[in-house]
């Protein structure tokens, strides 16, 4: 396994300044570095990724969201998924699934890979995953809940926490009712997205609601929804009365997402493009020790580079090329090139501007 080198002087300097910025926050039995998390996200919330993001000031994270019923048939993809890197320190393994009984088996097995906690699905809106009544379906009938929680609760001894939506759709807001259910049951803290199923990842999240949410609610609450750039996630950082905030979709494009928020105006620094290519260097490392071949592993490392690549000059043409490109070392030696390239352009990326809205759990 990759030793856990750090990044290069330069940019590990800037790194260790504004983690030692954060405050450490506690929700139910659990502790976090910091109150920004990163969210679960299908097939990118991997254990390198999260590692990675660890190393770049996530307070804690989440696992892409992993089939109960996968798990329970021994279904080997899905049981690579169950993998944590040693090297991770605030991890919760997510599930999701519609029978308790079913969930509670695929619980006890997942405990046993040692993640913090386990989190429960409950706010993917994706057919495939609502038409089984797994997902954001739970939401529909609250009176199930109970058994739902407590069945699962009794099968762990690691914390049960939740992850929801604010309702099914726009007549029926029940987070509130489903969070005081989960109180009941022992489940730790809430995660919350500002949608509504019916909304997916379209519009913009509610926050005057997750606002009440965080004032009104027994548990502790994250905040979810529309924190993709560094103004948005600051300005909620202090005005906020959730306990934590969740990041998903904005530390694809702005990695540094969960640093640059503590910067102050009278820092002299500010993350360059080179910078950007050293975090790209570094999630290739992390991923050489689970990727099955070069070619599994470019894929992957593909997408990353195209969303990294945002908010820089000549973005299209960087993607067609790299679109273009077989070969993982010569996609590496082009990504070299055109960062380098870029020499000390700052990104520029626009609060609640479209992106990845068909879906990622």
């Amino acid at each position: 396994m990759t030793k856990n080198a750090p990044f290069t002087p330069e940019l590990q300097k800037k790194i260790d300044i504004l983690k030692a910025r954060r405050k450490p926050i506690q929700m139910g039995s659990l502790s976090f570095d910091s109150p920004l998390l990163l969210a679960p996200m299908s097939s990118i919330g991997t254990a390198p990724f999260r590692l990675l993001m660890e190393d770049l000031g996530a307070g804690g994270t989440v696992s892409e969201l992993i089939s109960c019923h996968g798990i329970n048939y021994k279904n080997v993809r899905t049981t690579e998924m169950l993998k944590v890197d040693p090297r991770e320190k605030n991890i919760g393994l997510q599930l999701f699934g519609e029978g308790a009984e079913a969930m509670a088996e695929a619980a006890k097995v997942a405990e046993s890979f040692n993640p913090k906690f386990i989190d429960i699905n409950m706010g993917c809106p994706v057919k495939k995953v609502v038409g089984t009544g797994a997902g954001s379906s739970l939401l529909k009938d609250t009176s199930t809940l109970p058994h739902f929680f407590s069945t699962i609760k009794k099968a762990i001894k690691l914390p049960l926490t939740i992850k929801i939506r604010t309702g099914w759709d726009h007549d029926t807001i029940n987070a509130l009712e489903v969070i005081h259910i989960a109180k009941e049951e022992g489940i730790e803290f809430v995660a919350v997205h500002g949608r509504t199923r019916a909304q997916q990842y379209t519009g913009l999240a509610n926050w005057e609601y997750l606002e009440q949410l965080g004032a009104k609610s027994p548990l502790d609450i994250i905040g979810n929804g529309d924190l993709h750039t560094v103004s948005f996630v600051k300005e909620k950082m202090n005005t906020t009365k959730c306990t934590a905030l969740m990041l998903g979709r904005g530390p694809l494009r702005n990695p540094f997402l969960f640093l640059e928020p503590y910067m102050l105006p009278t820092d002299d620094m500010f993350f360059t493009p080179e910078d950007h290519l050293e975090v790209i260097k570094k999630l290739i490392e992390y991923s050489r020790d689970y990727a099955h071949s070069d070619h599994t592993l470019l894929v992957s490392i593909r997408k990353h580079l195209i969303w990294m690549a945002a908010g820089y000059n000549n973005v299209s043409y960087f993607r067609d090329l790299i679109f273009k490109t077989p070969d993982l070392n010569e996609t590496i030696k082009i990504s070299e090139e055109f960062f380098t390239s870029l020499k000390d352009q700052r990104k520029r990326l626009q609060d609640h501007d479209s992106f990845m809205t068909s879906g990622h759990g």
